[in-house]
């Protein structure tokens, strides 16, 4: 069940934002879990910030995952509105959340890799679809469109053994040079997400990167890739 949302935009803190949570757009006025939406917060010298991964102090203000509603807030002064303050407001606002986000899911990656939750390379990745071990697929978004459709191909093979195979999200947020630096490695252009805690992060940060690039195009924000 989701918790109540504060009648106010702010919330109280960090603390308050558990698993479930609902909190108001201050642009839209639409309640949403807190998934569906990125806390911003005031800087020690007065500067918005995104707080992506939800930890910095203070108190929050909520705006939907959209990188026009962010846009929004900043040329309509919402959040020195909703703050009850003067603040600071970068006009790039929009485009560094957008580098914050990207920059949690590299990290999120990075330590689902250290916990031994993600499989590289085309023959490990072939390998953890036809075993059924794999819980994402991973393909870097500058990668070949041919290794792409091998790869997807695979998670439509033999419905009947793996019925869950359709519903394994396909993930092309990170480019090739992004996924190097989360793994270590060089020229990674396929990989394979494990079952596992930490990689239920990734997932979550995809998810909202997803959603904060896509709102406004398709109407699909928040679905990651699936094969047909």
């Amino acid at each position: 069940m989701l918790a109540i949302a504060d009648p106010v935009d702010l919330d109280h803190g960090p603390r308050t934002n558990r698993p479930g949570t609902v909190r108001m757009c201050a642009v839209t006025r639409r309640v949403a879990p807190i998934d569906e939406l990125i806390r911003f917060v005031v800087s020690p010298d007065g500067q918005v910030v995104a707080d992506v991964k939800r930890k910095l102090p203070g108190r929050g203000l909520w705006i939907s995952a959209s990188r026009r509603l962010v846009a929004e807030a900043v040329r309509r002064n919402h959040f020195s509105r909703g703050f009850r303050r003067e603040v600071t407001v970068a006009p790039s606002l929009p485009e560094d959340t957008a580098d914050l986000l990207v920059r949690a899911v590299i990290e999120a990656l990075a330590i689902a890799a250290k916990a031994g939750e993600v499989v590289t390379g085309f023959a490990k990745v072939e390998s953890a679809l036809q075993q059924h071990q794999a819980v994402a697929l991973i393909h870097a978004a500058d990668g070949a469109p041919d290794g792409i459709r091998k790869l997807d191909a695979i998670l439509r093979q033999n419905p009947g053994k793996a019925p869950d195979s359709a519903r394994i999200p396909v993930i092309a947020v990170l480019t090739s040079e992004h996924l190097d630096l989360a793994l270590g490695r060089s020229n990674v252009i396929h990989a394979a997400l494990l079952a596992g805690s930490a990689g239920k992060t990734f997932l979550s940060r995809s998810q909202i990167l997803v959603r904060y690039r896509m709102a406004d195009d398709d109407g699909t924000a928040g679905r990651l890739a699936a094969p047909n």
